[in-house]
């Protein structure tokens, strides 16, 4: 494909849950209702205490409502974001007082498969990040995602190395934009389309934590997804602890399964948002699960779980 057939920005980094995290459609046009509950009955449930700025994933639910209906559910919940979505949308949030709080990177789908770990990327990657950074500058919103990219026979080290040298190359764009850049630690073992993610290098928190540390910056941040760490890791709290000064954002899931966050999975969301806002953190926590149910009761639930 020629620059002339590039897919626009936008359509690179819009998101529906037909293509699951496959960036390549917009993200404007109506899709059903299903059976959700009026967004009214949910009025009384909306977070309240604000200690956890609370953000949606565009993706997990743009099967039942359109963004402009997202962004309705978003603010009777009390979220703050919608998040994952492209730069013609930006303007939608904006005039909804909502944010991005997370942008994707703009690269071709899948967008976690050609990162930063193969050198051979590395002028698409970097460009494509600069442009989604211009744009939530903008805008002023806060961060834009990365991905180390799948292994594609890169002996670790030298994918650690990569990353490193990429991610140095653009994060000076990034300071002088004051928008964070997000490295997220993915699962390798769940060989479940959009549940895990097996290949992908930056598979542990210690090795996604290396080449931060190593890139230097106060805008190089760690996406730390708790259900890909409880899969590869576990050991959230201590782990959250121990690298609060660089999450830059937190996704939630229900593990197994990536599905609601309640009582029918095994992490302990309350005590970890409790932990989180122990830690003084300021960002935001997108849900990001696929919803098995009402999409709307269940992110009600979710929502006021993580309302600490």
């Amino acid at each position: 494909m020629n620059e002339k057939e590039q897919p626009s920005l936008d359509r690179r980094c819009s998101i529906t849950r037909r293509n699951m995290l496959k960036m390549v459609a917009g993200t404007g046009a109506a899709v059903g209702l299903g059976s959700c509950t009026s967004i009214e009955g949910h009025r009384k449930s909306a977070a309240t205490a604000g200690r956890i700025n609370q953000s949606i994933a565009h993706w997990c639910f743009a099967e039942y409502w359109n963004l402009e209906k997202m962004c309705e559910v978003a603010k009777a919940l009390g979220c703050k974001s919608i998040e994952l979505v492209g730069p013609n949308d930006f303007a939608t949030l904006k005039r909804h007082g909502l944010v991005c709080a997370l942008a994707p990177n703009g690269m071709p789908d899948p967008p976690f498969v050609k990162g930063f770990n193969n050198l051979k990327y590395h002028d698409m990657v970097i460009a494509r990040t600069a442009e989604m950074i211009d744009a939530c500058a903008e805008y002023g919103f806060p961060s834009v995602i990365a991905f180390t990219g799948f292994r594609q026979d890169i002996p670790d080290d030298v994918g650690a190395k990569n990353c490193i040298t990429g991610l140095k190359k653009i994060i000076g764009h990034a300071e002088r934009k004051k928008v964070n850049l997000c490295l997220e630690i993915l699962n390798s073992r769940v060989d479940v389309e959009m549940k895990g993610h097996p290949g992908y290098q930056g598979d542990h928190t210690d090795y996604c934590m290396e080449i931060i540390r190593k890139v230097g910056s106060p805008r190089m941040k760690l996406l730390f997804d708790i259900y890909h760490v409880q899969i590869m890791d576990g050991d959230i709290i201590s782990r959250l602890r121990q690298y609060k000064d660089y999450i830059g954002h937190y996704h939630t899931a229900g593990c197994p399964g990536r599905s609601e966050i309640g009582n029918t999975q095994e992490i302990n969301y309350r005590a970890i948002m409790q932990e989180v806002a122990r830690t003084g953190y300021a960002g935001y926590v997108g849900q990001e699960f696929i919803p098995t149910a009402d999409p709307l009761k269940s992110l009600t639930e979710a929502v006021r779980l993580c309302d600490v």
